[in-house]
């Protein structure tokens, strides 16, 4: 892989610690995606308790995080994030850079090489942990089970399952299985938007955060940086994500410490997948968070405070 290059970090809408840097990283297959990284400064840094190594879900984009590594470097933690392909400022499949796609969930696996050979080159602190958010959860499960060497793992609102409602299910699977051949698969899936979905819904009624605060610095990093926009996902992503999350159901949970968290208000992915996930995960532990959605490291402060302090307490076992 080619060696990293400086990429641009939006400082201004991140909002995280000022030690921040960006990079362009080169995957096996060709694309161009970009990493982003904070590091513990102060007190913190002379005695850094390790690393996380961050997932995140569809849409999603490194300055989403910037509060979470304010977080996560004074209590002694780097973290390293990326703009999966398709999203962020990473290349991108389609000529209409607004609709979320990608051809199968096993080209992700090729960012995350990307990402890990990245973090060894840049020598960040050990032990090493992974948070998966999202669909960021199913990419990182898939890691784990083909052997990915992290210390514990842990996953909020991770995407095992796809959410559809009961009466769209037909048309999801016809999709799905005919898409193809009828020449949709580039089309936008049905009930989605072209746009963001902090661009076109209101805070109320919601289905990501409990947080006026957040979602508004949500809306403002969308008002700021319209290169990150992301909207629906496509019918082969629809497609691609549904035979990973079966996928993965048939497999065994990994022989390692995973603390899961879901919000009780949960809306975005499938929640069975999960319970079930967890009831059989060797050493996990599924944390149901009261008055949270799906943004879990995006809720109001006291919510957000216990969910970190029970990251970090996981972590500290686990070393």
């Amino acid at each position: 892989m080619a060696p990293a290059s400086p990429a641009p970090y939006f400082a201004d809408i991140a909002q995280g610690p000022a030690e921040a840097q960006a990079h362009w990283l080169t995957t096996g297959d060709g694309l161009r995606i970009r990493a982003g990284h904070w590091r513990p400064v102060g007190p913190a840094a002379g005695a850094a308790e390790g690393t996380l190594l961050l997932c995140p879900g569809r849409t999603e984009y490194i300055e989403k995080y910037g509060p979470f590594a304010a977080d996560m470097t004074a209590r002694g933690y780097a973290v390293l994030a990326v703009d999966w392909r398709g999203q962020g400022l990473a290349d991108r499949a389609l000529s209409d850079r607004r609709l979320g796609h990608v051809g199968h969930f096993d080209e992700f696996q090729q960012d995350m090489a990307a990402l890990l050979a990245h973090a060894a080159a840049l020598d960040l602190p050990r032990p090493w942990h992974l948070l998966g958010h999202s669909m960021g959860g199913a990419i990182g499960l898939r890691a784990l089970m083909d052997g990915l060497d992290v210390a514990s793992c842990i996953f909020t609102a991770p995407m095992w399952g796809i959410r559809i409602p009961v009466a769209l299910r037909p048309l999801a699977y016809a999709l799905t299985r005919f898409g193809r051949h009828m020449g949709l698969n580039h089309r936008l899936v049905p009930t989605t938007t072209i746009e963001q979905y902090v661009q076109v819904t209101p805070f109320a009624g919601n289905t990501l955060t409990n947080d006026p605060q957040m979602y508004a610095f949500l809306q403002m990093q969308m008002e700021r940086q319209p290169d990150l926009v992301l909207g629906g996902p496509t019918v082969q992503w629809l497609g691609a994500a549904m035979l990973e999350c079966a996928a993965l159901a048939q497999a065994p949970s990994p022989d390692l410490p995973c603390l899961t968290f879901l919000g009780d208000s949960e809306q975005i992915v499938a929640t069975g997948p999960i319970h079930e996930r967890m009831a059989r995960w060797p050493g996990g532990r599924l944390e149901l968070v009261a008055e949270a959605q799906h943004e879990i490291l995006m809720e109001r402060p006291a919510v957000r405070t216990r969910v970190l302090d029970q990251i970090v307490a996981h972590m500290r076992a686990a070393r």
